[in-house]
């Protein structure tokens, strides 16, 4: 099932289901499909009940390129980014981390997809866009074990790890310089975890169509149980939480590794069996 936040007709947030090319507003009441953070945390006779809904109430529906979305997860309770997830090409891997190497972004960082970003460039003018599978956490998870964390995933998006390369907010400040208004553009909606398979996906970035990034999650040092299971040794992992999982190395070919984002660009990541998430820069 795709599950996406959208603005309804009063100009609220509301839980979309994205079927082909439309899309079946969900009534707010029962309180239980309020949210896909609420969602989420159900059991899966939630999802149960809403495919029912849709295929027994026959409810109307818009075309998906008229709606409007906002961020898949609308209030986050935590964003965990991981580093240096992506082993780079082969005779280049030099000193890898020992364990995942966990960073954070704001949850009121979140953006939509087709949403335009701008930010104050006199905080920073040096930002960079990454490619990244996002993991939305579902059941609790707290100390869980490898070969049980898939059974605490939700579902899956796109995010774009949009960060400051400058040194005082990269270098010593990463969650400054990675939790601007915006600056975590998150969709466009959610593909539930058994509607997909996360082990090899490709991934790719593109600036104005030309691509920075391209990859496959099988590339990760740390695969999505790992992850799951560290961050849940150290804290609780509570439903709609985001684990934003790795970027893979940015192309030499150009724009090249040091383009950085300007003011007209449309920035592009895309990720197999889930969608694209663009985001206009002004």
């Amino acid at each position: 099932m795709r599950l996406a936040t959208i603005v309804d007709d009063a100009g609220a947030f509301a839980v979309g289901i994205v079927r082909n090319d439309e899309v079946f507003v969900l009534p707010s009441d029962p309180p239980a499909w309020s949210s896909l953070r609420v969602i989420a945390g159900s059991d899966a006779s939630a999802l149960a009940a809403i495919g029912a809904w849709v295929a027994t109430a026959q409810p109307p529906s818009r075309p998906l390129g008229e709606a409007t979305l906002g961020p898949a997860i609308l209030d986050p309770g935590a964003i965990y980014t991981i580093g240096r997830n992506y082993r780079p090409a082969a005779g280049r891997d030099e000193d890898p981390p020992e364990r995942p190497l966990v960073y954070g972004k704001a949850a009121s960082s979140v953006g939509g997809h087709g949403a335009t970003l701008t930010w104050d460039r006199s905080i920073t003018d040096n930002v960079d866009a990454e490619a990244e599978l996002a993991v939305v956490i579902g059941r609790e998870a707290t100390g869980v074990r490898a070969e049980d964390a898939m059974g605490h995933v939700f579902g899956y998006t796109c995010v774009n790890d949009i960060s400051s390369r400058d040194a005082r907010l990269d270098g010593d400040q990463w969650l400054v310089g990675k939790s601007l208004p915006g600056f975590c553009p998150i969709g466009p909606w959610i593909v539930t975890a058994d509607e997909l398979d996360p082990a090899d996906l490709r991934l790719s970035c593109t600036i104005d169509g030309e691509p920075i990034q391209e990859g496959r999650t099988s590339r990760m040092r740390f695969p999505i149980p790992e992850i799951i299971a560290h961050l849940s040794r150290h804290l609780t992992l509570r439903a709609g939480d985001v684990i934003v999982t790795g970027t893979p190395e940015r192309l030499a070919a150009p724009p090249g590794p040091d383009r950085r984002l300007r003011a007209g660009d449309e920035v592009t990541v895309s990720i197999e069996g889930i969608g694209s998430l663009t985001t206009f820069i002004r």
